[in-house]
């Protein structure tokens, strides 16, 4: 740790999506990004002349020609890992050895094997471990969970139900990592699926479903994938506590991303649960609809509030992505792992693997690890 007890980072890789990280960690208050590699020193110093134009860091970060040479780096406490999922596995495991620890990007691994692993190595060097589910760190899931858990307005809940997709233009399709089955080889499903999938265990306080059964809607590669990838995946599971859930994943349908919770008394209803739309607050509504049959007169009301908190959107200070960072920063700081992390990462990777060889296998239940 740096004098000033900055969490001092390096970030593993030129993805578009390590730019608004960029931003976010600049945003912290915690932390400051150090390095960057990437395959090149060119390509290294090319991004963060980018990003520094635009969020500059007082002291420029230094470029890494290979991802070894900024583990190597005495000056970086923990890293970002956005490469390919193919590749996450030796980065995580490598970046533990090193002594860094690790937020990594979703999905976090190929298989829940490969997960464990890469878990048990942060472990062993005492690092902690953390996937990249921005939302959870958002202030909204709080006010979601007083409203769930006060029982007069949702009940009993009994059925989740998620949507998360965006409309792949021709370019993704020719070129995108993410319809390669050796670099994303669960495609849609791990790259939508695992914010779907992490809702559903959230709502249900991480209870593993006793079962789901998946389908492959739509499967595609790109010219030089060995194999097709999920490209519209949708799946059904079932809760030991007699709740139902459903999530639906698609790189064919446009922007969407809606979450409901139905119980016995309501429902609630999130249209933005991953990437709050663009605003100083992030809301949710709730719905207690009456019926009313009066001789020939039948009434449906409708009965709607708003719950809101205030939180803005973009990497903004209180975003939900700045919190990532800073809450990660503050548990590296802290010297005191939180097991809570890895636990919730090895249970979706569990959870999404089940659908995939459920899919792969016509739909055929496959049940789950209890709790």
């Amino acid at each position: 740790m740096s004098q000033s007890n900055e969490v001092r980072w390096g970030i593993l890789g030129a993805a578009t999506i390590a730019r608004k990280n960029w931003h976010a960690i600049l945003n912290t208050g915690n932390g400051r990004v150090t390095a960057v590699a990437s395959r090149s020193v060119d390509r290294a110093s090319a991004f963060i002349n980018e990003c520094q134009s635009q969020y500059p860091f007082a002291t420029r970060p230094a470029p890494c020609g290979s991802y070894d040479e900024l583990l190597q780096r005495d000056d970086v406490d923990a890293v970002y890992i956005p490469l390919p999922t193919g590749l996450r596995k030796e980065w995580v495991i490598k970046a533990a050895q090193a002594g860094k620890h690790v937020v990594c990007e979703k999905p976090c691994g190929t298989s829940a094997s490969d997960l464990t692993e890469m878990i048990q190595a942060c472990q062993e060097h005492n690092v902690q471990f953390m996937d990249g589910v921005m939302y959870m760190h958002c202030d909204r899931l709080i006010k979601l969970r007083e409203v769930l858990d006060a029982g007069d307005v949702v009940g009993d809940i009994r059925r989740i139900a998620t949507h998360f997709t965006f409309k792949a233009p021709d370019e993704f399709l020719q070129n995108n990592i993410r319809v390669s089955s050796e670099l994303e080889p669960q495609g849609c499903l791990g790259d939508l699926g695992w914010y779907t999938i992490r809702f559903a265990l959230w709502t249900m306080k991480y209870e593993m479903p006793q079962w789901i059964s998946g389908r492959m809607i739509h499967s595609f590669g790109r010219h030089d994938s060995p194999e097709a990838v999920p490209m519209e995946f949708s799946a059904e599971m079932q809760f030991a506590s007699g709740v139902s859930a459903s999530f639906y994943n698609s790189f064919r349908t446009e922007n969407q991303q809606l979450a409901h919770i139905s119980g016995t008394k309501g429902n609630l209803q999130l249209d933005d649960f991953v990437l709050p739309f663009h605003g100083c607050e992030v809301d949710f509504h709730s719905e207690n609809s009456t019926f009313h049959v009066e001789g020939c007169r039948f009434t449906m009301e409708r009965h709607r509030r708003r719950h809101a908190v205030t939180e803005y959107s973009g990497n903004h200070e209180s975003a939900q992505e700045t919190k990532l960072f800073r809450t990660f920063g503050a548990i590296v700081q802290s010297g005191q792992l939180d097991p809570h992390w890895p636990e919730i990462a090895l249970k979706t990777q569990q959870v999404m693997d089940a659908a995939l060889l459920s899919a792969r296998n016509e739909g055929a239940r496959i049940e789950l690890p209890v709790n």
